[in-house]
């Protein structure tokens, strides 16, 4: 195979990787990859992509995020940017950049979680991710906030010998950040 498959924290990538990575993921979803989403996948583990030629062709990344449930902090890995080059689509790329990153929710956290699009759910549910079906929200600069629109797309996944949150026992409250809270 002439694809080959990086993982890396972000504090090991070189400023021209973490150049290309940004490039590729402004490639990924059409010019709608914003600063903030940049932001948001950072300080985590990268796992990458990249062709025979070096050009990526895949990316994702986790990082911890505090969610609050039934009064527990938990330590979940988050999934971000997750994202193939359009004409590489439905060759498994997506799914071997899945596999890096369960491995580091299996090995660092309590349970993974993301927010998916349409398209992108049928690639989580393919691979075991559950859709949170009970409410969602933030902590906010001046207070909870409820997160209707999240609700739908945020899908869970446990780590390794532990088991999900259950939507009975109460909402997911998310830490809160600039942009997109989830």
């Amino acid at each position: 195979m002439s694809d080959r498959l990086r993982t890396a924290h972000t504090h090991e990538l070189t400023p021209a990787t973490r150049q290309l990575l940004r490039a590729a993921l402004d490639d990924f979803f059409e010019g709608d990859f914003s600063d903030e989403d940049w932001e948001h996948g950072l300080g985590g583990v990268h796992a990458y992509v990249e062709d025979a030629g070096g050009r990526i062709v895949a990316h994702g990344s986790v990082v911890m995020r505090r969610v609050v449930h039934a009064g527990r902090a938990h330590r979940v890995g988050y999934v971000e940017g997750v994202g193939v080059r359009d004409d590489r689509r439905r060759q498994g790329l997506g799914h071997r950049v899945m596999e890096a990153l369960e491995g580091v929710v299996d090995r660092a956290y309590d349970f993974g979680a993301l927010s998916a699009s349409d398209e992108g759910a049928l690639l989580y549910r393919s691979r075991g991710w559950h859709l949170w079906r009970g409410t969602v929200e933030g902590y906010g600069p001046h207070g909870t906030v409820h997160l209707p629109d999240e609700e739908g797309s945020t899908f869970l996944r446990p780590a390794a010998g532990r088991r999900l949150p259950a939507p009975e026992d109460g909402p997911l409250l998310f830490d809160w950040r600039d942009g997109d809270v989830l």
